[in-house]
């Protein structure tokens, strides 16, 4: 009797406001769209967790986020003022460890989307269980602490002409 070989799962985590705040930085607009769609064809993901602040008026937003593909976890989120500019932060690292862990047994290997050294501790615990795949990076000013898993790194440049918002074009 034939074994039969067990299919591999992949799953991402995506820290919403890293990866959008690191391609922004160069000059670029990610197309969260494209993005999934390159996250399943690429790595061949099943499941992507898209960590994201939870902002009412963006309703339409996370509408789009969930048609393209994504499972939102929402966070809420506090502003404050400097000087006359709102900052409204949103952090989800929490979430990202803990949803990442909650998981664990549904997936047999993860991909990381974040270039913040907080998930350093994620990423080792994945490497030792030999469940580490990826860690995306959306710039190359990653965390220095991440650079121990050069070997899983992959900077989203490599592929920007596939996941680039294109002027003009609305996208999810």
């Amino acid at each position: 009797m034939a074994k039969k070989i067990q299919e591999k799962v992949v799953y991402a985590f995506i820290d919403s406001q890293n990866l959008n705040l690191g391609v922004k930085s160069q000059g670029w607009t990610l197309d969260f769209a494209k993005f999934r769609v390159y996250l399943t064809e690429k790595y061949h993901v099943s499941e992507a967790y898209l960590f994201i602040g939870m902002i009412p008026q963006n309703q339409l937003l996370y509408k789009s986020l969930k048609e393209a593909g994504y499972i939102c976890v929402f966070k809420p989120t506090l502003e404050h003022r400097e000087g006359k500019k709102v900052i409204i932060k949103g952090n989800v690292d929490a979430e990202l460890v803990l949803h990442t862990m909650i998981q664990y047994d549904n997936y047999s290997s993860a991909i990381i989307v974040s270039g913040d050294g907080d998930f350093w501790c994620l990423a080792n615990y994945l490497n030792k269980q030999n469940k580490l795949s990826k860690i995306i990076v959306p710039n190359s000013k990653y965390s220095s602490l991440l650079r121990q898993f050069a070997q899983y790194i992959v900077n989203i440049d490599l592929f920007k002409h596939k996941v680039q918002k294109k002027r003009g074009i609305p996208s999810g």
